[in-house]
């Protein structure tokens, strides 16, 4: 058991620093498209004003979520040696954590994508997990 909540602390972390450090590369590499986005709706959150958000870059994140939660569901089914209750834990957590943004973000950013982003999380958490005990183990 001790096993599965380090491995889903350490899953969590690694979810949000792949999400933050993306984040920032994307910043880096496409300021003008990316980073000026990020700045701004930043700014508007923090200011709680108005914000059209870019639709682009809102089903550039999708993608980028699912990625993201494959490899830290894959991550903590390695820590976990096991597949089922760490993944599924790490889901249920990020799901959380990802109402408490919507509940800041509700009337900045489409339902569409609050939806789908929250929908996508524990099945792609457990997804990462389950292609874990697909993989070749090490030697």
């Amino acid at each position: 058991m001790v096993r599965i909540i380090i491995a889903v602390i350490v899953g969590f972390l690694a979810w949000s620093i792949m999400w933050v450090g993306s984040e920032q590369v994307l910043s880096s590499v496409f300021p003008a498209w990316f980073g000026v986005h990020q700045v701004e709706f930043e700014r508007a959150v923090y200011n709680k004003e108005a914000y059209t958000v870019d639709s682009g870059i809102l089903i550039f994140n999708l993608f980028r979520g699912i990625a993201v939660s494959i490899i830290t569901g894959f991550l903590t089914a390695v820590i976990a040696g096991e597949n089922r209750t760490s993944t599924l834990i790490l889901g249920v957590l990020l799901l959380a954590f990802g109402l408490y943004i919507v509940a800041i973000t509700w009337s900045m950013i489409p339902i569409w994508y609050h939806a789908l982003f929250s929908l996508m999380l524990i099945p792609m958490t457990i997804l990462g997990g389950k292609l874990r005990s697909s993989a070749p183990a090490a030697r």
